[in-house]
Parts: structure tokens; sequence; C-alpha cells
């Protein structure tokens, strides 16, 4: 936890029990485990109270970035190439029909 082995450990409880006595031992150590549930108690709802508000900025973000990403996804132009925004060959110049060289021509 601490750095603290089991040799150290025996020497703080010898100590606590040489200076409260055996009747005021157990009151303290209850009142120190308290303290300490309270402790990490307040450290969880601060580190909630920081970690929520940075949650939703992200949630926000990443909205935002599906917003801009379906928009420049989706061409304004019909037929217009996405990175160039120029149209394709087939839509610049229209198609000619078909010629036939077996249809006779009318000369008149």
């Amino acid at each position: 936890m601490f750095g603290i082995g089991m040799p150290e450990l025996l020497l703080i409880f010898v100590v606590a029990l040489l200076v409260l006595g055996p009747k005021k031992l157990p009151e303290a150590a209850r009142s120190l485990g308290r303290g300490m549930a309270e402790f990490r108690r307040a450290s969880a709802d601060l580190r909630n109270s920081l970690t929520e508000p940075i949650e939703e900025i992200r949630g926000a973000a990443a909205e935002i970035e599906r917003e801009v990403t379906s928009v420049t996804d989706t061409s304004p132009v019909q037929g217009a190439d996405a990175t160039t925004g120029a149209a394709s060959e087939q839509e610049k110049a229209p198609e000619a029909p078909p010629t036939n060289a077996a249809t006779p021509r009318k000369d008149g």
C-alpha cells in the first residue's frame, strides 16, 4: 500500500496499543476505518465531478464529427467527383447516337 511491510505494520500496532491502551484501540481503529471510507467516497465524487463534463464534451465533439463527415460524404453536385468537384467525362459531353454503317443514307 504505502511500502509498509509486515514488520512495520506490527511496530505501528504495538505503538498504538501502548499509546491508546487495549480499551480504546478498537474504537480508534473503527474511527480510522470510517475516516478512510469517507475519504474514498469524497475522492470518487471529486473524480466523477471532473470526468463527467469531459465525457460530455467528448460526446458533443463526436456528434459534431459525425455531422461534418455526413455532410462532406454527400456531394452537392450530382455526378461530381467528391474530391475535386468536377463533373465526370460522361456528363461533360452528350453521347452521340450510334451510327450504323449498314443504314442507307437519304440524299434525296
